[in-house]
C-alpha cells in the first residue's frame, strides 16, 4: 500500500470513530433535554405578568440568582440568553424565555405567561388572545437568502 493510502485509511477511521461518539453523545443529550422537558412541563403554572424590558444578555449580565449562574455548565455560560424583566405581583425579576416565544412578547404590556421557576415557557395576551409581535420581522442577511433560495429550489420550503 502507498503511503497516501495509509493517510486516507488513518482520516477514514477517525472520521467514522469520530461518527460514532457524536452519535452516542447526541442521543444522551437527547434524553437529557427529553427529560428536562417533562420536568418543566410538570411544573409550570400561570402567572400574570407586567413585562418592563427584554434583551439578549450573558449569563452573568442577566441579574440571576448566583445558584443559577452555577448549576449552569461551563460550556453554556459565554452564550447570550433571551432575558426578560418584569413585575409579578409586587417583585421586579428577571426571567429566561422560551428562544420561540422571545420575539412575540410585547413590552410595556400585561401577558399571562406560563412559569416553571424562572423559565417562561409560554406567554398569551392578559385577555387570552395569542401574541404577535409588533416589530417588523428582522432582516436576512446574504447567507440567509441563499440558505432559503437553496431549500425553495430543493423542495424544503414552498415557493413564494
Amino acid at each position: 500500500m502507498s503511503t497516501v493510502q495509509i493517510v486516507l485509511l488513518v482520516i477514514l477511521a477517525v472520521l467514522i470513530a469520530a461518527a460514532v461518539a457524536l452519535y452516542f453523545f447526541g442521543t444522551k443529550l437527547q434524553k437529557r433535554q427529553e427529560e428536562q422537558q417533562a420536568q418543566i412541563q410538570a411544573n409550570k403554572q400561570q402567572v400574570n405578568l407586567l413585562v418592563i424590558d427584554k434583551k439578549r444578555l450573558k449569563l452573568k449580565e442577566a441579574g440571576l440568582p448566583e445558584e443559577v449562574v452555577k448549576s449552569t455548565p461551563w460550556y453554556a455560560r459565554r452564550g447570550k440568553l433571551p432575558i426578560v424583566r418584569v413585575k409579578a405581583g409586587n417583585q421586579y425579576i428577571n426571567m429566561v424565555c422560551d428562544e420561540a416565544i422571545f420575539d412575540t412578547i410585547p413590552v410595556k404590556k400585561n401577558i399571562r405567561a406560563e412559569v416553571s421557576g424562572m423559565y417562561i415557557v409560554s406567554a398569551r395576551g392578559s385577555k387570552g388572545q395569542k401574541l404577535v409581535s409588533d416589530q417588523p420581522p428582522k432582516k436576512k442577511g446574504w447567507w440567509g437568502r441563499t440558505m432559503d433560495k437553496l431549500q425553495e429550489k430543493a423542495g424544503a420550503k414552498p415557493v413564494k
